[in-house]
């Protein structure tokens, strides 16, 4: 469930295997393991998870197959997007006109 878990807050922001396992500083072939459930996520490697996909970790543990509508809400969704390409900018640069593309966009 857990790692059922990972996978879909991954793609959720649009994330590839290999450029969350770099973020958690593993290959995207051990991630895969953790997502399918071949291999357990030690405590400190949920805690990684967790604060990588800004999630709390107790959302790693919550079961939303029987949610209501069973679709992501749209809006969350493009938040996560947002949240996860921001954090994966390491040039300030980059993070400067990020925000001035945001700013423009959130005056119209």
């Amino acid at each position: 469930m857990v790692g059922d878990k990972i996978r879909r807050l991954r793609l959720d922001r649009n994330m590839t295997l290999a450029e969350l396992g770099s973020e958690l500083g593993i290959s995207h072939q051990q991630l895969q393991k953790y997502e399918t459930g071949t291999n357990r996520l030690s405590a400190g490697m949920l805690s990684n998870v967790s604060d990588v996909l800004r999630v709390p970790i107790e959302e790693l543990f919550e079961d939303t197959t029987g949610k209501k509508g069973g679709a992501p809400d749209p809006q969350e969704k493009a938040r996560n997007e947002c949240h996860a390409l921001i954090n994966r900018t390491n040039s300030p640069e980059k993070l400067s006109a990020m925000a001035r593309v945001l700013k423009a966009l959130a005056t119209d």
